[in-house]
């Protein structure tokens, strides 16, 4: 959705329960994961698809012109799953696994460090540069988890890669971003890392529920 409102598209928006998918959802979704965009009933799949259909059918591009950088950037959304996995602390079980997950981490934000570093052309604040691409839509719903749950466990997980905390920090404050979620998403997601028993769940308090 992020996508999408960056280009100023008009949609409606159906929200799946992802323990309980319903059947219509699961039929159209070969993996059973979302997003799924429906177009003229057609369904199409997988959030990187998703991103180039818009691009290469809704102005205003949201892609580099030049076409080596563009081939760079559609590389680092391509990293979106091994980085995602890699800073994953808010899915951990136990104490013993959030620490060796903190001790993985650096090598994945370092990574993301760098590329930050080579590919943007000013001062920023998002992947290329003033502008809010389809990097930056491909790793702001990671980011975003990642900033809340550091509210709570200050794991100063990003202390040593501030290309990358600032570049969260502009994300998750874009109006795009903020509004591709539901208005309950921060109590869902709270919710969830409690009943579904995750470690980072046993260190939320009632009141940081409360302050969002």
């Amino acid at each position: 959705m992020i996508l999408l409102r960056a280009k100023d598209v008009d949609f409606e928006v159906t929200y799946i329960d992802l323990q309980k998918k319903p059947d219509w959802f699961l039929k159209i979704s070969p993996h059973g994961k979302v997003p799924v965009l429906l177009v003229d009933d057609e369904p199409l799949f997988e959030s990187n698809a998703i991103a180039e259909y818009l691009e290469d059918v809704v102005p205003p591009a949201k892609h580099p012109n030049d076409p080596f950088k563009r081939a760079r950037n559609r590389a680092w959304t391509d990293y979106v799953p091994d980085f995602s996995k890699g800073i994953n602390i808010y899915y951990t079980k136990s104490q013993d696994e959030l620490e060796a997950k903190l001790a993985d981490a650096p090598r994945f934000l370092q990574k993301l460090e760098d590329a930050i570093a080579n590919e943007r052309e000013n001062d920023g604040p998002y992947f290329n540069g003033a502008d809010l691409c389809l990097v930056d839509a491909a790793y702001a719903p990671f980011l975003q988890r990642l900033l809340m749950v550091e509210q709570f466990t200050q794991t100063g997980m990003l202390r040593d890669f501030p290309l990358v905390k600032a570049w969260a920090e502009a994300l998750v404050t874009n109006d795009c971003v903020k509004n591709s979620v539901a208005d309950s998403f921060n109590d869902t997601f709270y919710g969830n890392l409690k009943k579904r028993d995750f470690y980072v769940g046993t260190l939320l308090s009632e009141d940081v529920v409360a302050a969002e």
